[in-house]
């Protein structure tokens, strides 16, 4: 198989010894595109082609099939309290009770998109990056949620810190060395053969020989086989135990995971907007009180006002609008008197001790503390934002 492409990663045209239906596409070796004025793919990872959607009513929801993203996806979920049961650990197929509508599928992240393409997905968690790779700018591949506070890295360009690269310390710098022609281009390995291909023409690289590899990106350049990498960084730890460096302006993208949602689903098949609401909104109100906790205290006073006033002049106890201030009745002498006040506020758990002695400098006493799940917008703007991009 073979095809051939321009600098963006368009494919300009293509042909097969076979009829092309998305099961018959083998798992690909390798191949290498020279990036000069057109790009050759030999036995490429092709995107299957778009296939017609099956009919069915059922909604299909992609989740990462192992690693460390289908661990942390799997613990958000079930903080969400939408706890994915797999009945048989060998099994691709799963649900999550509460939600009875919606089927979960235990798949690569790279076919998650692919298979949303295709139509044989609706929704998927997957790292932005391998939107952005695997996607390719696709209109139908919609972000219902863009930072799900997991799986946070970027793609880079690195280069060795020595030799040649001593010096080089930018983009710019890289670009202009006279070594790089169009007999000796620089050599550039990544599993990222759209992103990367596309990022160096853009910071006009323009002898470039691109080399697809999966794993181990790092061990390229000591071997002599590779001049450069573009590939995930986390910490960086394994750049600089490679020896190896990121230059200023290598960034490609920042990412992280990301719910994506496939906008012919949600225009057209039933249950995926409600589903995709709930989902949301589970989401977005976990995420927001995560790092939050409700603080309750007592506090003297003759009137509610005036203790909402001695609580309001102190910076970190305002709370999310401000604070609850509700009477505590207490029996003396017969009578039930009011003489404090209960009051509650919601504040960032790394700010809790300067609460608490903010508290006790106005005369709180009894202090609680208590963990949040969720905290509930009136509605929220990626609701809002997703309707508009649906035209909605």
């Amino acid at each position: 198989m073979a095809a051939a492409f321009d600098l963006t990663g368009v494919i300009l045209s293509f042909s097969s010894p076979f009829t092309a239906r998305r099961r018959q596409f083998k798992k690909p070796s390798r191949y290498a595109i020279g990036c000069r004025a057109t790009v050759s793919v030999v036995a490429g990872d092709m995107a299957p082609m778009t296939t017609a959607q099956v009919e069915r009513s059922v909604v299909r929801l992609g989740l990462p099939s192992k690693g460390r993203m289908a661990e942390e996806t799997l613990n958000l979920l079930k903080s969400c309290q939408l706890t994915v049961r797999q009945l048989n650990p060998r099994q691709y197929t799963a649900d999550i009770p509460l939600l009875p509508n919606l089927e979960v599928w235990f798949q690569r992240p790279k076919d998650i998109v692919r298979k949303m393409q295709s139509g044989d997905l609706d929704l998927g968690f997957v790292g932005y990056d391998t939107v952005c790779e695997y996607g390719q700018g696709n209109e139908d591949l919609v972000i219902v949620h863009d930072a799900l506070a997991y799986g946070a890295c970027h793609l880079a360009l690195a280069i060795p810190k020595e030799g040649i690269f001593e010096n080089i310390n930018s983009i710019d710098e890289l670009s202009r060395m006279t070594k790089w022609t169009a007999e000796r281009p620089l050599r550039v390995v990544t599993g990222f053969t759209y992103l990367g291909p596309k990022f160096l023409k853009e910071k006009g690289l323009k002898h470039v020989t691109i080399t697809s590899a999966d794993g181990a990106l790092e061990s390229y350049p000591a071997m002599g086989t590779a001049d450069a990498i573009v590939d995930l960084v986390s910490s960086g730890t394994t750049l600089r135990e490679n020896n190896l460096k990121e230059v200023e302006g290598g960034t490609v993208l920042q990412s992280q995971a990301v719910l994506v949602a496939s906008k012919r689903s949600l225009s057209s098949r039933e249950g995926v907007l409600e589903i995709t609401h709930e989902m949301l909104e589970r989401l977005e109100a976990h995420l927001r009180a995560t790092g939050e906790i409700m603080v309750t205290a007592n506090m003297r006073g003759n009137t509610a006002e005036e203790v909402a006033q001695r609580v309001i002049s102190q910076t970190s106890l305002s709370g999310l609008q401000g604070p609850t201030v509700s009477p505590v009745y207490c029996l003396r002498d017969g009578k039930v008197e009011v003489n404090y006040y209960a009051i509650n506020i919601v504040v960032p758990q790394k700010s809790l001790y300067k609460s608490i002695q903010q508290l006790r400098s106005i005369g709180g006493s009894g202090v609680l503390v208590s963990k949040l799940t969720y905290i509930f917008d009136e509605e929220t703007p990626r609701w809002r934002k997703l309707l508009s991009q649906l035209g909605m």
